[in-house]
């Protein structure tokens, strides 16, 4: 199965600057707690290598938790991890750190993201690039500590996924850096965003999860790519989420036998691909998919919404397949981010359904009505 996501990453092209100064070492990062998320959360992935303000988007949509994709090394062999692998945007208060802020004091948080279809094809992943478990570790507890965040997804597809050294390595990291959080009072999540089936994960994204448990490095979140199948069927995109989501779940019961039903269903991410997908028209998830899914989750307790990507919920394309500004359907402008936004707990304001009008300035209505 061809499984392709249109991430064009901006990827540094010097070979000089393949150095990875300017890392942590391990357990002597500063550890004040972050604010841990909420227990259900509504995330949609921001593309950070288009110039635009993540917080401004965050409030023009009205989506207050960002996942904020990528991490990635400049190049394959280095140690450091950058925005896009670009070597202008590294991980510092400078980058971002502005925007992350303001997203909080709006009541939000964001979610950073390493890897992606661009790092995990071209060996620019942290762990496929880096094999020093120790400098991966402090990599990721550099980015913890910088943006003061809660969780950090790890979105392995494409070749990454046959990775055995990188998939062992990243496990490795992220077990080191669970023990330097416990250490240090913090907690710290860490999720898997993996490609899937209509079913349910194909074995190589259960290995990765194997392996984890392997290392005793505890995953707390799996998000699953309920898009880009290719598998030249036809698709009703919500029925096929509920199928491959309730897939993942039996999956997961088999991996952790002592987890209960809602501790299950409380450690899986759905995350959709708006409008049409890389493959063609065959996967559209439409407006009216977003509802049905939304309503479905809501009932089985799943942990995290988020869709690819917030820029591309606009109709700006009609017809076009995986576009990375607009979804190719007919649709309003944050039609995807209205439905979804509620779902993250603790929200109190649902979207407005209906206006009221000051004129009449005065009139009857019957009791009830």
């Amino acid at each position: 199965m061809r499984l392709r996501r249109t991430v064009q990453a901006i990827v540094a092209t010097c070979a000089t600057l393949v150095a990875s100064a300017g890392l942590i070492t391990v357990g002597t990062a500063s550890a004040e707690a972050a604010t841990p998320l909420p227990t259900r959360i509504f995330a949609p992935y921001f593309e950070a290598w288009t110039g635009e303000s993540p917080a401004a988007l965050a409030a023009q949509s009205g989506a207050k938790n960002l996942t904020m994709a990528f991490l990635q090394t400049a190049t394959k062999g280095s140690c450091t991890p950058l925005w896009n692998g670009d070597t202008s945007m590294p991980v510092a208060q400078s980058t971002f750190g502005a925007d992350i802020a303001t997203i909080r004091a709006n009541g939000g948080d964001v979610i950073p993201s390493f890897g992606g279809y661009t790092a995990d094809n071209t060996g620019t992943e942290l762990a496929d690039s880096c094999t020093d478990v120790n400098q991966i570790a402090a990599a990721f507890e550099k980015v913890i500590t910088t943006y003061d965040i809660s969780r950090i997804d790890l979105d392995i597809e494409d070749n990454s996924l046959t990775n055995s050294g990188g998939i062992d390595r990243r496990n490795k990291a992220i077990k080191l850096v669970q023990d330097w959080a416990a250490a240090n009072g913090r907690s710290v999540q860490f999720s898997y965003t993996l490609p899937t089936t209509t079913s349910g994960l194909a074995d190589n994204g259960l290995n990765v999860l194997r392996n984890a448990i392997a290392n005793n490095a505890r995953i707390d979140v799996v998000n699953q790519m309920t898009f880009d199948y290719y598998d030249n069927a036809s698709h009703n995109m919500a029925t096929d989420t509920q199928t491959a989501t309730t897939g993942l779940y039996n999956q997961l019961a088999q991996l952790y036998p002592n987890k209960t039903s809602a501790q299950l269903w409380g450690s899986i991410g759905i995350i959709e691909m708006l409008g049409i997908d890389d493959f063609g028209p065959a996967e559209t998830f439409t407006v009216a998919n977003a509802t049905t899914v939304y309503n479905w989750a809501l009932s089985k307790g799943v942990n995290t919404l988020s869709f690819w990507a917030l820029q591309r919920d606009n109709g700006g394309c009609v017809g076009t397949a995986g576009a990375d500004n607009c979804s190719g359907i007919s649709q309003g402008t944050w039609d995807f981010t209205h439905i979804f936004a509620p779902y993250t707990s603790g929200t109190t304001t649902p979207v407005n359904d209906f206006s009221v009008s000051t004129t009449p300035a005065a009139g009857t209505v019957a009791a009830g009505s």
